[in-house]
């Protein structure tokens, strides 16, 4: 895989009031407050064709050592999520032949319960100088952009990874390669309820100071 962009230009001093240094009161409390939301409470409205790109595109400002673009992102939405839902309850069937008739829609209702889902797929490559580690992390760095992304325009979003996202012969029915791997099914819409939160960790047990 190449390198991507041009070599960064020369750096320029900041000025006093800059956007750098600037501190923002709503971002902090978006951060502070943002959580996945339960698909149940997805509106059906659909996202803006110009939301879901300045997202996005927040979404791949993110930390890429070497520059690789290890990461892509598959949009579906609009009616291709009854089409995927369909195609992924048939291969779901024809693996499971003693399925119950409650559960043979249940791939569709999966991909219709959000307006728009982002798959984020992990292209590592393990020819690269940079460590296979170093992409997939920052795959998921992608991903966690593309939360905060989402919540800073007033969206909601649920990162998942469920079985059409683990078995390559239902991810393939995207287009992901046998060379990928599905890091989530992102889903993403407007909330109609705000759920509860759930319980954080406490700093005390996971932050250690190093004092050599």
């Amino acid at each position: 895989m190449a390198h991507h962009g041009a070599p960064p230009l020369a750096a320029a001093p900041i000025e006093a009031g800059s956007l750098e240094l600037t501190s923002s009161d709503v971002m902090l409390e978006k951060l502070e407050t943002r959580r996945s939301v339960p698909l149940r409470s997805f509106a059906d409205d659909t996202i803006p064709a110009d939301d879901l790109e300045r997202m996005l595109t927040i979404a791949a400002r993110t930390p890429d050592h070497g520059r690789l673009v290890p990461w892509r992102f598959i949009i579906v939405a609009g009616p291709a999520r009854q089409t995927a839902g369909e195609r992924l309850d048939a291969l779901y069937a024809s693996r499971n032949p003693d399925l119950a008739p409650a559960k043979q829609d249940m791939w569709t209702l999966y991909m219709l319960r959000a307006p728009v889902t982002v798959i984020l797929v992990s292209r590592a490559d393990p020819a690269a100088k940079i460590p296979v580690w170093d992409q997939e992390l920052s795959a998921g760095a992608a991903g966690m952009n593309l939360l905060a992304a989402a919540s800073a325009l007033g969206y909601a979003a649920q990162w998942l990874l469920k079985w059409p996202g683990r078995d390559s012969e239902a991810a393939a029915i995207f287009g992901v390669g046998m060379s990928e791997r599905v890091a989530g099914f992102i889903h993403l819409g407007r909330q109609i309820e705000k759920p509860q939160d759930r319980p954080r960790p406490n700093l005390a047990e996971v932050v250690t100071r190093w004092t050599g």
